[in-house]
């Protein structure tokens, strides 16, 4: 908010000049400032148990940043890993399933010499249809206890946080022992690419269109010049200052720029 101000109170003093050296591709005060800043937190409340990055430190998408207690979670997932790999129980059922298969068979066999009653035929047949569905019940037993091994997996993926970005840690907010809940945990900052905030005199409004060009001079010790590209210029035209915001995307592989800076910026002549 103070680098807005700054940068606000800068182009109303520059606005009248600027606004007479437009078709001299005149230069313009602006801010670099990070691509997105995030404040990451854990979907699930527990106590934090390690830290694993520290302020300053790149950070890609998918890493872990830190974890929390998961003792408890970690026990409940290997219990429910053998549940889901027992095979004895469905072994067991395949095997009485496969022993009245071969007794269903001799009972009809023997039914048809007449060597039996029909009852004993249709209890048979019964124990058969039976064993049939304990294998089945067995299967879906086992399926649901995968289904369970992944809600438990899932459980254990919650007590550990993932950077969402490529980015630098901007800030540790908690550290290990303490407890999470509903607040941040680090606060991170994209900062490949940048965003160049520049604030221009409404003579401008017609001649700035998103996709075009312009050259951004950030101030020392850093210097020299990079290409940056317009990406949103504000629709509403703050009456009180005649000015209008424009944003700009900077590349910025290798992170060389840092976030933070004052620059310069100029739009191409017309």
């Amino acid at each position: 908010m103070v680098g807005w101000l700054r940068l606000l109170c800068l182009a109303l003093i520059l606005g009248p000049l600027a606004t007479a050296n437009i078709a001299a591709g005149a230069e313009f005060p602006g801010l670099i400032e990070p691509h997105r800043v995030i404040k990451v937190g854990s979907p699930q409340a527990g106590v934090l148990a390690t830290m694993e990055v520290d302020r300053g430190d790149y950070v890609r998408a998918g890493q872990i940043l830190a974890t929390l207690d998961s003792r408890v979670e970690k026990a409940t997932m290997e219990v429910a890993r053998i549940r889901a790999e027992m095979e004895a129980t469905i072994d067991l059922k395949q095997a009485n399933l496969d022993f009245f298969d071969r007794k269903k068979d001799r009972a009809e066999r023997l039914h048809d010499r007449r060597v039996i009653a029909p009852s004993e035929l249709d209890e048979t047949s019964t124990n058969r249809d039976l064993a049939k569905m304990q294998l089945k019940e067995a299967q879906e037993n086992k399926r649901l206890a995968e289904v369970e091994h992944k809600k438990a997996v899932e459980a254990v993926n919650r007590l550990t946080i993932r950077s969402p970005i490529n980015g630098v840690v901007v800030e540790r907010l908690l550290s290990p022992g303490e407890y999470v809940e509903d607040q941040p945990v680090l606060k991170l900052a994209q900062i490949d690419p940048l965003n160049v905030e520049v604030i221009l005199p409404k003579a401008l409004f017609l001649s700035i269109k998103a996709g075009m060009r312009a050259q951004v001079q950030p101030e020392g010790p850093l210097g020299g010049q990079y290409t940056a590209i317009v990406k949103i210029v504000d629709r509403v035209i703050d009456a009180a200052s005649g000015t209008f915001g424009v944003r700009l995307e900077l590349p910025n592989p290798g992170h060389r720029i840092p976030a933070g800076l004052k620059c310069k910026v100029t739009f191409p002549s017309k």
